[in-house]
């Protein structure tokens, strides 16, 4: 333990630990809400440990609870002279005062608990920060994963009867009867792709892929403002690319309609100065985060948007692109390293439960076919990411290659893979002046 730790006495409260558990051998009736609070590690003196052990071994034989039989598990187990005989076990029955105070004692047990935890995982991390063998990125996730941990074991979620989860599920079904274009997922903002995928899902890995200057930064920063805006969402953009200037600068010119070149240059007539101002008071409040980190891995992405969540909230995170994060380890290839990526994104997802896009970038085999829109097998080369993903998503404009094509101005969201619902193809006007794409013919 690291030298700070050593000879102080880490937080904990006897009086509430004999009084929990000399009101359970008192009132056999009240395990079930110290089990749902407590376990046995949650106590400090190593007595009470085995004594509650003792506890939980009857309460899990269905067997009886009280002074008599907790001393013959005691017994049993060989833990009856460790805990200071029949007469300390006896004591703490005495002790009680009253059995109604038993939630606050708990209580008392389980933040004491918690503190001591907190204390072992910082221990731990100077320990592991002092022998300076590690990665720096692998120290930080060490750390923000124990404290996460601790975090989410803090308080445990209790059963819901059915009949509570029947009304809630009857309520959401009849909401979508009542409201069709209702979504189970956060909005797109694009009303045939919200049509399609329900929204983006919760723990899902959305991959949205293209060949370079398809658009695919614009219609991320348009799904995480159309987000923000209209559902109020919390999203995190890690642009690996583009720097946190110049991705505002885009959302400047397409929530204003001011040419983005003109918004980069500063060169505006006084209207457009306007619109831009009025852009700024309507960004200025919503909930984006922009980490422009170059190479972060998937560890710090992961420890960032921890922070985010515990102090913000996050409902989704974007992320531009998939092959500009780096793993911080050493792999035999790239392509083991794009595939190690994208399984971390997608644990990512599930962990935090928020929807993850990430951007990826397409290899020229599309443009050796004649039909150059993308297909699933164009991902192949790119590792592991078509199957840790649930839904992929491809961007294709033909009037990059066709000029004479009659969709101009036409983006295809071509949905080639979707786990849980339809694939097909949906049509976005793009508007290149304003890098920004809008719902077709609205």
């Amino acid at each position: 333990m690291a030298d700070q730790f050593v000879g102080r006495i880490p937080p904990h409260n006897s009086e509430a630990e004999r009084s929990v558990l000399g009101i359970l051998l008192l009132s056999s009736d009240k395990m079930n809400e110290a089990v749902e609070k407590i376990k046995a590690t949650d106590f400090y003196n190593p007595a009470h440990v085995k004594i509650y052990t003792a506890l939980l071994n009857l309460y899990n034989k269905n067997a009886p609870i009280d002074l008599i039989t907790a001393m013959e598990e005691l017994r049993r187990l060989g833990y009856l002279e460790d805990v200071g005989g029949m007469t300390y076990v006896a004591t703490l029955t005495t002790e009680v005062l009253t059995t109604l105070n038993l939630e606050y004692y708990l209580d008392i047990v389980k933040d004491k608990s918690i503190l001591r935890q907190i204390i072992e995982v910082s221990s731990a991390s100077v320990d592991l920060a002092y022998e300076d063998s590690e990665e720096v990125a692998t120290v930080m996730e060490f750390t923000e994963k124990g404290i996460f941990d601790i975090t989410q074991g803090a308080h445990s979620k209790g059963l819901t009867p059915i009949g509570d989860v029947l009304v809630e599920s009857f309520a959401m079904m009849e909401e979508r009867a009542n409201n069709p274009s209702a979504l189970t997922g956060l909005t797109t903002g694009f009303l045939d792709l919200d049509s399609k995928l329900a929204g983006l899902q919760k723990s899902d890995l959305v991959l949205l892929a293209a060949r370079p200057s398809m658009g695919k930064t614009a219609l991320m920063v348009n799904l995480a403002v159309n987000a923000a805006m209209r559902a109020n969402a919390h999203v995190a953009i890690f642009s690996l690319e583009m720097s946190q200037n110049q991705l505002t600068q885009r959302m400047m010119s397409s929530i204003s309609h001011v040419d983005l070149q003109k918004v980069i240059s500063a060169k505006m007539e006084s209207d457009e100065w306007t619109k831009v101002l009025e852009g700024l008071t309507v960004l200025d409040k919503l909930n984006i985060h922009i980490d422009d980190t170059a190479g972060i891995s998937p560890l710090e992405l992961k420890a960032k948007a921890r922070r985010l969540k515990a102090q913000h909230g996050l409902d989704l995170i974007v992320i531009d692109y998939l092959q500009l994060m780096e793993l911080g380890g050493r792999t035999e290839n790239r392509t083991q390293e794009i595939s190690a990526i994208s399984r971390n994104l997608k644990a990512i997802a599930k962990e935090l439960e928020v929807p993850v896009v990430a951007l990826s970038q397409l290899s020229r085999a599309t443009e050796l076919r004649g039909d150059k829109r993308p297909i699933l097998s164009d991902l192949r080369e790119s590792g592991a990411i078509e199957q840790d993903a649930d839904v992929v998503l491809f961007l294709y404009r033909d009037e990059y290659y066709n000029e004479d094509t009659e969709k101009r101005n036409v983006g295809e969201v071509i949905i080639a893979k979707h786990r849980n619902g339809p694939t097909g193809v949906v049509e976005l006007t793009f508007l290149p002046q304003f890098t920004k794409f809008v719902n077709r013919g609205r």
